[in-house]
């Protein structure tokens, strides 16, 4: 099955906290598994029948133009005829068939919000995705696209339970520790994956961070609802967060290949 709804990307930011891969390249074209982690979204998004993408780029937003605009020859073999009626004839031996990817350029210094506002004229649908460009999970997105239509409100959100990163501790006023807790689940965070409705323009302008003024007026307005999700959800923020990725990847236990 086939969805007209577009998924919109957040491609555009720096990476800085992951600066071993992304002071050449963009955090999007990062590589797991020898694909850019925009490709593993791409098929997340894809094995559920969502093959209409517009990313949002930024910094060295040309990198991610070039990888599309030479997909095609990336991953299929191909003929080339030379002389002067020359042609190439691929092969179609990729699994990425119908996609359908328009790249914005959204600024370099934009915010998230910016960003999303700035790709509005390319929305053509009452209601459309968004998730960002570092971020993988197991999200059951036709579940979440029944919610989002269920509740009739603007705003949908997916909300996680990341572990910590550090043990926890339980202490007692004398400093006696009580309890240790290494990697306890967080409580519900953000974790990207939203599904929006046209009028979630209104709450944006082009200088605005979503996940701040934009969110805390809808909830406000009680325009936000949250589809909790129990799986597995990662973004991919550190080089050591780089680094398991892969590891999952190479040892067959990437919860997030569902295709």
């Amino acid at each position: 099955m086939k969805s007209n709804i577009p998924v919109v990307i957040l491609c555009g930011g720096m990476g800085t906290r992951l600066r071993e891969e992304t002071e050449f390249k963009p955090k999007p074209m990062v590589e797991v598994g020898g694909k850019p982690i925009v490709w593993h979204i791409m098929k997340i998004y894809a094995h559920y029948g969502f093959r209409r993408f517009i990313l949002c780029l930024g910094y060295k937003g040309g990198i991610i133009k070039d990888y599309f605009l030479n997909y095609e020859a990336i991953s299929n073999d191909f003929t080339i005829y030379l002389g002067k009626k020359n042609r190439i004839s691929f092969q179609s031996n990729h699994t990425e068939q119908d996609f359908e990817i328009t790249l914005v350029d959204t600024g370099l210094h934009t915010m998230t919000g910016g960003r999303v506002k700035r790709i509005e004229p390319y929305i053509d649908t009452e209601s459309f995705m968004v998730t960002y460009g570092d971020g993988l999970a197991d999200v059951d997105l036709k579940g979440l696209t029944s919610f989002h239509k269920s509740h009739g409100k603007i705003a949908t959100l997916t909300a996680t339970q990341a572990p910590s990163r550090y043990g926890v501790l339980d202490l007692l006023d004398n400093g006696k520790v009580r309890s240790f807790r290494e990697k306890v689940q967080a409580e519900w965070i953000n974790g990207g994956f939203f599904v929006f409705n046209r009028e979630v323009f209104r709450y944006l302008d082009s200088e605005c961070i979503l996940e701040r003024t934009p969110m805390d007026k809808l909830a406000s307005d009680g325009q936000l609802m949250a589809f909790q999700h129990n799986g597995f959800w990662i973004g991919m923020d550190t080089y050591r967060e780089y680094e398991m990725l892969n590891q999952m990847w190479d040892s067959g236990q990437a919860a997030w290949k569902i295709w």
